[in-house]
């Protein structure tokens, strides 16, 4: 049986697709950290990634180490999780810290 969550991420993981010039931003919410992934699904490899407790931080070291790699495209990818709280909040770090989506 799946959750609500599973359920909207299979939803979501039809759509989004990460490209070599535009990789997936991956983010995965638990009850005590928030995990970000940077993601070219074409060979399935991680790029980047962080794992913080505070989503401001995390925004900001995700876009740091994307433009490191020479990436300020990404497409992101919720996880599922509703678009509000923390996941908004690293979103827009994110955005803030020069990353597109």
């Amino acid at each position: 049986m799946k959750t609500n969550i599973q359920r909207r991420h299979s939803r979501i993981r039809a759509k989004v697709k990460g490209t070599p010039e535009r990789p997936r931003l991956a983010v995965y919410k638990s009850n005590r950290y928030l995990e970000a992934q940077v993601v070219d699904d074409t060979v399935g490899k991680t790029l980047f990634s962080a794992k913080m407790d505070d989503a401001v931080k995390l925004g900001e070291a995700v876009a740091k180490g994307a433009k490191a790699k020479g990436i300020t495209k990404v497409v992101f990818d919720r996880g599922g999780f509703r678009y509000t709280g923390s996941i908004a909040v690293l979103a827009d770090a994110a955005r803030k810290g020069g990353l597109e989506f």
